[in-house]
C-alpha cells in the first residue's frame, strides 16, 4: 500500500545521477533492433481493432443492463432500496472506467495510424486513423500533423509542440541570484483542495482547452493557434484540406450523437457516451503529460538538441499494467521505443525496448511510480525551467532542481541525427 504514494527505486536511482548525455550513436540504437520489426501487418492490425471495437460494443450492451438489474434487486429479491442505488451507481462506475480504457485505446490505435502502422498503405491509415478519431471526438488529421512535429523536435524548447515548460522569466520570477523562498511560494505554493482543482481540470478538459486554445504548446505560436482552423500556424498549407476533412467529421459526428440523443434521451447520452468520453481524455492526457514532464528528464536548447537526445528524454511507465499495455497498445510501457521507431508497429515495439534496455543501460528511462502519484509529482514539481542552459531541468517551487548536470555534460559533442523512417 505505501508503494503507492512512494517514488519507484529507478525515479530515486535516476534522481540521484548526474545527468550527462548519451554516448550512444543513433547508428547503433538502429544495428540492434532486427528488421523484421519494420514489417506491418493490416490483418494483426485488423484483429486489435476487431478486439476494440467489440470490447466497446460488449460493454455498451452490458451498460443497458445495469439499472434493470439494480431494479430486480429491490423489486424482486427485497434488498434495501439503498443497497439498490450502491448497486446501480456502483455498476456505472465499473462502466464508465471499462468503456473510457477501451476508447483511449480507440485513440491510441488511431495515433499508431497515423504513424503509417496500420498498413502499408496510407490511405488506410488514414482511413482508419480518421474513423476511430472522429467517434471520440479527436480532430484526426489536425493532430496527426502537430503529433509528427512533437516527433520531429521532442523536448526542445524551442520547437516542441506539447507540453513545452514555461520559464524563469514567463512568470517573472526575480534573477536566480536574487531570487528568495518567498518569491517563489507566492507563486508556486498552493492549498491541496486548489491543486486538486487545477488537477482535475486539467485531467477532464486538457485534451479540448490543448486543441481549441493551443494551452501548454509552443510559445511561438500566435494568440488565437487552434487545431480547428486550417488557415492556423500549426498547419502548412498542403494540410489545409485535411483539416476541413477532420472538421467535417467532428460535426457529422456531433449530428449523430445529437440524433442518438433524442432516442435514448439525454441521461443516457450521459451515462454511455459523455462520461467515459471526458475519462478517456483523462487517460490520453495523463500519458501524454507524463511522457515528456518529470523532474528527472533532461529538456534541451537547439545548440544541445538532437534527435536521438530528444528521443531518449522519455520515461516508459506501466499504466493501468496489463490493461494499458492491452488497450493502449504499449504506447505507455514502450514509449522510448515509440519515439526512436514510430514506424515500428506496437505490436513489436515490447521487443524493440528489450534491445534498447540491453544497449542503454542505466540511460533507459523507467518509472514504476504509481502513475497518479507521478502525475501529482509532476504536476506539484515541474514548476518552470530557467531561460538560459542548453540543457536544462524542471525547478519546483523552492526554486531547485531534482538532478544536476554531470561536470562533462555540456562537453560532449552534439550528433544532429533524424530518425530513419
Amino acid at each position: 500500500m505505501l508503494s503507492l504514494f512512494t517514488d519507484s527505486p529507478e525515479y530515486e536511482a535516476r534522481k540521484a545521477r548526474p545527468f550527462s548525455p548519451t554516448k550512444v550513436t543513433i547508428s547503433e540504437v538502429h544495428a540492434v533492433v532486427p528488421k523484421h520489426l519494420f514489417e506491418k501487418s493490416f490483418f494483426t492490425a485488423c484483429l486489435y481493432i476487431a478486439r476494440d471495437v467489440l470490447s466497446a460494443v460488449a460493454l455498451y450492451k452490458l451498460g443497458w443492463q445495469i439499472e434493470p438489474l439494480a431494479a430486480s434487486l429491490v423489486n424482486d429479491y427485497g434488498v434495501p432500496a439503498y443497497i439498490g442505488t450502491l448497486a446501480k451507481w456502483g455498476g456505472w462506475s465499473v462502466y464508465w472506467v471499462c468503456q473510457s480504457v477501451v476508447l483511449a485505446g480507440w485513440w491510441c490505435m488511431a495515433h499508431e495510424a497515423g504513424h503509417g502502422n496500420v498498413s502499408t498503405k496510407k490511405w488506410l491509415n488514414n482511413l482508419t486513423g480518421f474513423l476511430l478519431h472522429t467517434f471520440v471526438l479527436a480532430p484526426y488529421f489536425a493532430w496527426r500533423s502537430t503529433h509528427h512535429s512533437h516527433h520531429k523536435a521532442t523536448v526542445s524548447i524551442e520547437r516542441d509542440e506539447n507540453y513545452v515548460p514555461r520559464t524563469r522569466s514567463d512568470f517573472k520570477l526575480p534573477a536566480e541570484s536574487a531570487a528568495r523562498a518567498v518569491d517563489y511560494h507566492e507563486l508556486f505554493e498552493e492549498t491541496p483542495i486548489y491543486t486538486a482543482a487545477r488537477m482535475l481540470l486539467m485531467q477532464l478538459l486538457g485534451w479540448q482547452i490543448y486543441l481549441c486554445l493551443d494551452t501548454m504548446g509552443s510559445p511561438r505560436h500566435p494568440k488565437g493557434t487552434n487545431h480547428f482552423s486550417p488557415s492556423s500556424s500549426l498547419f502548412k498549407p498542403h494540410e489545409r484540406n485535411g483539416i476541413i476533412a477532420s472538421n467535417i467529421g467532428l460535426t457529422f459526428m456531433c449530428c449523430v450523437l445529437y440524433m442518438w440523443t433524442q432516442t435514448v434521451g439525454l441521461s443516457a447520452f450521459l451515462k454511455f457516451y459523455f462520461v467515459p468520453y471526458i475519462l478517456l481524455n483523462h487517460w490520453i492526457v495523463m500519458l501524454t503529460y507524463l511522457h515528456h514532464s518529470d523532474p528527472t528528464i533532461p529538456m534541451y536548447r537547439n545548440r544541445q538538441w538532437s534527435y536521438l537526445r530528444g528521443a531518449l528524454s522519455t520515461v516508459d511507465r506501466p499504466l493501468l499494467g496489463w490493461a494499458g499495455r492491452v488497450y493502449f497498445h504499449n504506447v505507455s510501457h514502450d514509449h522510448i521505443a515509440h519515439h526512436l521507431f514510430s514506424n515500428i508497429a506496437w505490436y513489436n515495439q515490447p521487443y524493440v525496448t528489450e534491445e534498447l534496455k540491453k544497449l542503454l543501460g542505466q540511460e533507459y528511462n523507467s518509472d514504476s511510480t504509481n502513475t497518479f502519484r507521478a502525475l501529482y509529482r509532476t504536476f506539484t514539481q515541474c514548476c518552470f525551467v530557467e531561460d538560459e542552459g542548453d540543457i536544462v531541468f524542471y525547478k519546483n517551487q523552492d526554486g531547485k532542481a531534482a538532478r544536476e548536470l554531470a561536470p562533462d555534460a555540456l562537453d560532449r559533442p552534439t550528433v544532429v541525427a533524424k530518425k530513419v523512417d
